[in-house]
């Protein structure tokens, strides 16, 4: 196995990304571990409330000149922050693995992922954002235009580290406002990273800051602060409505893209093979540690034991090992989710599920590896049905017909992605009308990128990330009506 933790620079061509915990002014000193051995990868400072407030501060002082600076210079620096990330995908990629557990191919596409948006918003704050409308008065010429709201705080997990800051933070940027970033305890590394880029890449002081330390004690000091006008969050739907209800005095613009529980659906008209390589796909990437991830499997009767076969035979070969060896699952991130696994398996197998495969913590790899599961017959009562997984388990559904899985499928309080395999256009049709989910996924299983508008409905969350809606919380509308005398 391979085991670079102990290398205070995980042989990095640029040591100067991993942080020095001397550098930042603060308290305490986290700990940060790789996941696959447990291992010390690096210790940062950490900042409490005092820390929140300053980086508001610097944040709020920077935003008037920011919001004024010309759309091409601010253009500018977001393509330089875009080149210097390409540049340093690989440094990026194997600090990811250290600290997250991902495998490592996983972690250079997110690099050129996190990367897409940092472009993409460096071409939007070129747009124009002024348009006319036609006067409903006489003798009056009236305009629509759309200026940054203020500081935006950004609170992102650890499952993304890098794509989850660029999504919000470039589109923040590009729109004229000032971002305070805080990403998860696990993941701080990916951040620290990202932002000594974007010093490089010459964002004026104040405009970028990242602050590391209790997601309570900072988050909840932005939350309250009327000078931060946007807070955009991923994470869990549980403290997404805690963010909500913190949000609510100083009424501030809100992106929440929260939890997901996605159905995959295959009906016995699909392609088999197909459905099956989307199924692995759809579940075990980023170990199942995804909130697109498919969380329950409805088969079509007439394919539901061959599909079964084939899917657990290909959940069989799958890899378990640490990221830098590239493995097709790495650890998951903590002691909580491995009990998590442990409890829905437990749960299901009691309830009258069959275990297929898997079902255990792979002793030989690690405590916090979880083997590949593939649960089949798995009743509607056992807890997994209802609770976002999180993990690398695939419970496995039959169902009769296409009324009877759409009614399944959307009896969730989320709805973030739901997944279709059928070769009928008719049908697809009709499920793509039906389901009750911000994104559906027919036949494929990536359909994210920077052009998309990102989210879901119900209580996955609200608003978008990517495309230009992205950009819609972190502006506001301001209406001139005029007449010239």
């Amino acid at each position: 196995m391979t085991d670079l933790s102990n290398s205070p620079t995980l042989g990095l061509a640029d040591p100067a990304l991993m942080p020095n915990a001397g550098d930042f002014p603060g308290g305490g000193r986290l700990a940060v571990r790789d996941p696959a051995t447990g291992q010390l990868v690096a210790k940062v400072a950490m900042s409490e409330a005092d820390g929140a407030r300053a980086a508001v501060d610097a944040a709020h002082a920077a935003f008037a000149d920011w919001a004024l600076t010309l759309p091409q210079d601010r253009a500018a620096i977001l393509h330089r922050w875009h080149a210097l990330i390409v540049e340093a995908q690989e440094d990026l990629a194997r600090i990811m693995t250290a600290e997250q557990g991902k495998p490592i191919s996983e972690a250079r596409g997110e690099i050129d992922y996190a990367a897409s948006f940092v472009q993409f918003y460096a071409e939007e704050a070129l747009r124009p954002n002024i348009e006319g409308v036609t006067s409903h008065l006489p003798d009056a010429e009236m305009e629509l235009w759309r200026e940054p709201v203020g500081v935006a705080a950004l609170v992102t997990p650890w499952n993304f580290p890098c794509a989850m800051i660029t999504r919000k933070a470039a589109a923040a940027l590009a729109a004229g406002c000032t971002v305070v970033i805080h990403p998860s305890a696990e993941t701080p590394l990916s951040a620290l990273a990202l932002a000594e880029l974007a010093r490089r890449a010459g964002f004026p002081e104040g405009v970028v800051n990242t602050v590391i330390g209790d997601a309570a004690a900072i988050v909840g000091e932005w939350t309250a602060d009327t000078r931060v006008r946007a807070l955009s969050f991923t994470g869990s739907t549980e403290v997404g409505r805690l963010l909500y209800r913190q949000s609510a005095d100083t009424v501030k613009r809100l992106v929440l893209e929260l939890g997901g529980h996605a159905p995959f659906i295959v009906f016995d008209d699909a392609d088999l093979d197909r459905a099956v390589t989307e199924a692995v796909k759809a579940k075990f990437a980023t170990s199942g540690q995804d909130c697109l991830g498919a969380n329950r499997f409805y088969i079509q009767r007439a394919v539901y034991d061959d599909f079964c076969a084939r899917f657990t035979k290909a959940v069989e070969a799958l890899t378990l090992g640490h990221g830098m060896d590239d493995p097709e699952i790495g650890p998951l991130i903590h002691e909580r989710a491995i009990e998590k696994q442990q409890a829905q398996v437990a749960d299901a197998v009691e309830k009258g599920a069959r275990l297929l495969a898997g079902g255990k913590v792979s002793e030989s790899h690690g405590p916090l590896f979880f083997a590949p599961t593939v649960l089949a017959d798995v009743p509607d009562s056992a807890a997994i049905m209802s609770e976002e997984n999180f993990g690398p388990v695939a419970p496995l559904i039959v169902f009769d017909d296409e009324a009877e899985v759409i009614a399944r499928a959307n009896n969730t309080e989320y709805g973030l992605v739901a997944y279709v395999h059928s070769l009928d256009p008719r049908r697809i049709y009709r499920l793509t009308r039906a389901l009750q989910f911000g994104m559906v996924a027919v036949n494929r299983t990536k359909v994210t990128g920077a052009p998309i508008p990102f989210g879901g409905t119900k209580q996955s969350g609200l608003g978008r990330e990517g495309a230009r809606q992205g950009l819609e919380a972190f502006t506001d509308i301001k209406y001139v009506c005029r007449d010239w005398g």
